[in-house]
């Protein structure tokens, strides 16, 4: 990573190259939740051009290092909120894969009963606070969830993803100015995929994501959204700041999106040579594959049995979409909010 020039005035910081090597048990774990994540979001792609997902659908892919990392530094009290870009938040929080595809699907056995669809789907259960639609929700709403955090006292963090593009908005830096003068316990994750819809962030944001909150004190840090023992290492450490009262953090996640804004996006606006190099540099599965076998001696054949269980599991979950029934018309009369008679 390139060190960043500072003023003795920015509380921004960047990462040293030095992160802890998790053990065996660890490094599998991380490995079998970001393929989950690749491989729900291959069939997902599959199911849309079958004409089985409707509206918009927006993949994870070339990604999954960044939840997977972070949630991995989480604790149980915990909230997460994010964007539209969100199966893969939802698989890292330990939602079912068949609740997720069902809801994909506008089937009565998803996690919304089938009316939220791709980017508006919640549990409770889980503390993840939904896919959102509107760009730069999840910074308020997220905001929202540290107050209750901090309200409660139950030392929770509410964990804030948004993308390069949300974090223009006004609402984003409205939030962060909130945060840090109450200090409310919120981690700001911006997942700067270089491309806000189909504009390079070199032609719609000045400056550096990760100091979006320089201004308020806020201090932030980059990192490679790639690696996903970099992203724990750095999460580890951010939540703790915010955890023992320090108030809001930001990291940016420079990271690359393999597929399209959307599955309706031909992606014209990059070149055929920029996606392939960026899929033969930084795939975070390939290159965590690689650190498991230099540390592990582990086998190009060492790696079947998780394909063979994460292809079980995402099989699985398309077959229970497609059988899972179409939610009921009076649905449509639940879940709504109306004035109560006189």
């Amino acid at each position: 990573m390139n060190a960043v020039k500072k003023n003795k005035n920015d509380t921004s910081k960047t990462l040293s190259n030095s992160k802890p090597m998790p053990d065996a048990a660890e490094l599998k774990k991380l490995f079998r939740s970001m393929l989950l994540i690749r491989r729900f979001e291959e069939k997902a792609g599959q199911l849309y051009g079958m004409g089985l997902i409707g509206g918009f659908c927006h993949l994870y892919i070339g990604q999954e290092a960044i939840v997977t990392g972070i949630q991995s530094a989480q604790e149980v009290q915990d909230t997460v909120i994010t964007t539209y870009r969100d199966h893969g938040h939802m698989l890292a929080c330990g939602m079912d894969a068949k609740g997720v595809m069902a809801e994909l699907t506008g089937r009565a056995g998803g996690y919304s009963r089938g009316k939220g669809g791709s980017m508006h789907m919640f549990s409770s259960e889980a503390k993840f606070y939904g896919g959102h639609g509107i760009v730069g929700a999840s910074a308020s709403l997220g905001t929202g969830l540290a107050f209750a955090h901090q309200y409660q006292g139950d030392n929770g963090v509410a964990v804030v993803y948004s993308g390069d593009g949300a974090s223009n908005q006004g609402q984003f830096f409205e939030c962060m100015n909130m945060a840090a003068l109450w200090k409310l316990p919120v981690l700001y994750i911006i997942e700067n995929n270089q491309y806000g819809m189909g504009t390079s962030t070199k032609r719609h944001a000045a400056g550096e994501f990760y100091q979006r909150g320089a201004s308020f004190g806020i201090p932030g840090e980059k990192v490679d959204g790639s690696d996903v023992l970099e992203v724990q290492a750095v999460a580890r450490r951010a939540l703790e700041h915010v955890r023992t009262g320090n108030g809001p953090y930001v990291l940016e996640m420079n990271t690359y999106r393999f597929r399209g804004h959307s599955m309706s996006d031909p992606g014209k606006y990059r070149s055929k040579d920029e996606l392939e190099k960026a899929k033969a540099e930084r795939d975070p599965i390939e290159k965590l594959k690689l650190i498991m076998m230099t540390e592990l001696g582990m086998k190009e054949d060492d790696f079947d049995p998780f394909e063979k269980e994460i292809k079980a599991i995402v099989n699985e979950a398309a077959e229970f979409a497609q059988q899972s029934p179409e939610p009921h018309p009076d649905e449509l009369w639940t879940d709504v909010l109306k004035p109560v008679e006189a």
